[in-house]
């Protein structure tokens, strides 16, 4: 049985590119930046020295003129003091271009002595395409906490024209949230909010789209930090608890093949885990790592690293994480309670990095029911405790609640099979599992196979949700 997720998804990377944040609730992170979208022009900025800046279609434009031989020698900056606490952490993102590519600065800076104490002062590789740009920070110790953010664009040896767009900068809660986000963009939400007329829609709309289900990121996003860091946001906005799938490990689902794909190889993998990491940052979540590439890890093939090269690069990913987005939980995915034998997956486990990382996950995208994983899990984690303490687990229960699907026929039992039936919500939990959560988004199919022949994988269907919803056909 393997996890099928495919992603048919460059319309949805512009969508989460859009993402429309809920009203806040009072425990929500503050928006600390005075119009960074520039829907009232460029109120709350002012332009420094040898720049100067302008609205434009939504965005600021920034003009640098002759002259500009160091980079503050043309900046631009917010005028509305922003209050940092010390030791406190910070996030700040924003969307940028140039009209040539050069080495920009940004920098969030206390007003009272801002060229000698800098909460961040980081390097921007501006390119001509826009991209997103996220950066977690600490601020520093002060005695006046009053600072301002600054995009510093002289030193270039030209006069380039920047713009910028969707600036943030947000506090990282000082707890961790306890609510799962609910984004309204998920693939469910998105369907019921455009066919509001269909008979369908209700029944989808109160039994999946609003229930806090996970997020899949993959090389289908073509800027995975805006990706990321607009879903993270808008979690963090809400006091939301943001849930995110990795998945995009070369020769990804191996095995079965509907979800192949994933990065070119070792170098390219690193380089985007190591992205989408930074792009969560010191914000709060919970990730589960590559679903099915710890137990597919055989069905590599030893010209594409075999199944050590698998280990090794999940190892890398999960110490990627640990150092990049200290405050997310990674569950390193572990298959199902059917794959290996228990002390086969403890074993593998920790070659692939279990160490690094809070605990595994197990069931994404499959149908054993939670008693089953359950007795199973344990089994692992008993496995594990003596070199790795004790792990906590996840178990995906978005597809469980009638058990794995049982016909004498021969086939992929596992692939879009009938008479399935929603699980129990996902919600933390007091004993056993950490989490209960619907890692696999119901609706999505598995691929073109079972009761959805035509549907290709990690796409939509009204019928499929309905039929896991009734526990038919």
């Amino acid at each position: 049985m393997r996890t099928i997720a495919g992603k048919a998804a460059a319309a949805l990377a512009a969508v989460l590119a859009a993402v429309l944040i809920a009203p806040q609730p009072a425990s929500a992170a503050t928006q600390l930046i005075a119009n960074g979208t520039f829907t009232t022009g460029t109120s709350g900025w002012k332009q420094i020295d040898k720049a100067t800046m302008t609205a434009e279609s939504g965005r600021m434009r920034v003009t640098v003129g002759t002259g500009a031989t160091k980079p503050w020698e043309a900046m631009v900056a917010t005028t509305s003091a922003i209050t940092l606490t010390p030791g406190r952490s910070y996030t700040l993102s924003f969307d940028a271009y140039a009209t040539t590519a050069f080495r920009a600065v940004t920098t969030v800076q206390y007003l009272a002595t801002p060229s000698t104490n800098q909460s961040l002062a980081q390097d921007v590789n501006l390119t001509t395409s826009s991209r997103r740009y996220s950066f977690p920070f600490v601020a520093t110790a002060t005695a006046d906490p009053r600072a301002e953010v600054t995009f510093q664009v002289g030193g270039s040896g030209g006069t380039p024209t920047v713009r910028f767009d969707n600036v943030s900068l947000m506090e990282t809660q000082s707890t961790r949230p306890t609510a799962l986000y609910v984004s309204n963009q998920s693939n469910p939400a998105r369907w019921v909010a455009a066919n509001a007329g269909d008979s369908r829609a209700q029944a989808i709309g109160s039994n999946i789209a609003n229930k806090p289900i996970f997020a899949w990121f993959g090389g289908w996003f073509t800027d995975i930090t805006l990706a990321v860091d607009t879903y993270v946001g808008a979690a963090q906005a809400q006091d939301r608890l943001p849930m995110l799938v990795a998945y995009n490990i070369p020769n990804r689902d191996a095995c079965a093949g509907h979800s192949g794909g994933g990065a070119g190889d070792k170098d390219a993998y690193h380089a985007w885990i190591t992205e989408f990491a930074r792009a969560i940052g010191n914000r709060h979540a919970i990730v589960v790592l590559e679903p099915d590439a710890v137990a597919a890890a055989e069905c590599v093939k030893p010209e594409n690293g075999g199944p050590a090269g698998q280990y090794a690069m999940l190892a890398d990913a999960t110490q990627v994480l640990k150092a990049q987005a200290p405050n997310a939980w990674v569950y390193l995915d572990a298959g199902n309670a059917t794959w290996h034998t228990a002390d086969e997956t403890a074993r593998r486990l920790g070659l692939a990095g279990i160490a690094n990382t809070r605990g595994f996950s197990l069931n994404v995208s499959n149908y054993i029911t939670t008693a089953d994983t359950e007795a199973y899990a344990v089994q692992v984690r008993n496995r594990l405790s003596a070199t790795y303490g004790a792990k906590p687990y996840v178990i995906d229960t978005s597809r469980n609640g009638n058990g794995p699907y049982v016909d004498s026929t021969p086939g992929d039992n596992w692939c879009n099979p009938p008479k399935r039936k929603l699980g129990v919500p996902p919600a933390k939990q007091s004993t056993g599992a950490e989490y209960v959560l619907w890692v696999k988004v119901p609706g999505d199919s598995d691929g073109p196979c079972g009761i959805a022949p035509t549907i290709p994988a990690g796409t939509f269907s009204p019928d499929l949700a309905m039929a896991l919803i009734n526990g038919n056909p």
